[in-house]
């Protein structure tokens, strides 16, 4: 199979030229309806965008997985890419695709509180396999969205289009926020899977020898063990046991050094050894921050 062309876009004019669409009728930001044009057939190819992109995809052909499940949301698949992510496009998928494509670049947030908050939102970030999938209603609210945001721009610009326009996508990303919460907790099959593989993932890595090789296993190891970004990881996390991956791992670290020391003789700094710190004064640090005790006393409570 030959290797994909990686090609980067980094203004929302250029995407337009280069999908052969009418040159959009605002540089910074575009609505584009599927249902309305023809994308040409290419190579498969790389992108990679220098603006934020917002894909509801209702005409996605196949099974996508999420966490190690075959979705059951077979419509309104939306994805969510960041100025600088890699994404592939297969020539296959890109044929009468039915759906909405949001294009905003980041100066058209310039100056304003969004350009700070976008980057709160986890999803952002999340791997292609891990998309929101949309029920019927779910899509009707985004997709009206969509419509609303595309009318304010190509109508006439006045000092109230921006404002309006930025209300609309924070409006829409909190909906988005919404609705990945729905699918991490009406989806407990899969997630209480992620769960499971992560329980195990953590036990056996703290009863090896990679504690003490390695360290702490870090948040972007996890979640590459279990095949799912890190944001989606820790978001799922939170919503699930209102803990993040990061607290997970602490209390996996903190489990372990409660046993050994209720249950060894072996001395503080030879625990903190076996648990992966180089430094005493770390490890002591982090048990007394989670327990408000230090090692010494929590192990006193069992004389």
């Amino acid at each position: 199979m030959a290797n994909s062309v990686l090609r980067r876009i980094e203004t929302i004019s250029n995407y337009h030229n280069v999908m052969g669409l009418p040159k959009p009728e605002h540089p910074l930001i575009s609505v584009i309806d599927y249902d309305t044009i023809t994308l040409p057939c290419q190579s498969r190819v790389n992108f990679v965008f220098g603006f934020y992109a917002v894909l509801l995809d209702r005409n996605f052909k196949g099974k996508m997985k999420y966490g190690q499940q075959q979705c059951d949301f077979d419509e309104g698949i939306l994805f969510l890419m960041s100025p600088g992510q890699v994404f592939e496009v297969d020539p296959a998928e890109a044929i009468n695709r039915s759906g909405w494509l949001l294009l905003i670049h980041p100066d058209f947030l310039w100056n304003t509180p969004l350009a700070r908050t976008i980057k709160q939102y986890g999803f952002f970030d999340y791997s292609m396999n891990e998309a929101l999938f949309l029920s019927d209603k779910e899509e009707t609210v985004l997709v009206n969205i969509l419509k609303g945001m595309a009318n304010e721009y190509q109508a006439n610009i006045d000092p109230f289009s921006q404002p309006v326009i930025l209300a609309q996508l924070e409006l829409l990303l909190t909906y988005t926020d919404r609705f990945y919460q729905r699918q991490f907790i009406t989806r407990k099959k899969s997630s209480h899977q992620l769960l499971d593989r992560l329980e195990k993932l953590l036990t056996n890595y703290f009863n090896s020898d990679d504690l003490i090789n390695g360290g702490l296993p870090t948040v972007q190891y996890v979640a590459g063990q279990l095949n799912v970004s890190p944001k989606y990881l820790s978001n799922l996390l939170r919503v699930l046991t209102g803990q993040n991956t990061q607290q997970h791992i602490h209390g996996k670290l903190l489990e372990k050094a409660k046993e050994k020391l209720s249950t060894t003789d072996l001395t503080v700094s030879e625990i903190a050894y076996q648990l992966g710190f180089e430094h005493l004064q770390s490890f002591s640090k982090l048990f007394k921050a989670k327990t408000r005790l230090s090692p010494l006393e929590f192990r006193q409570t069992f004389n």
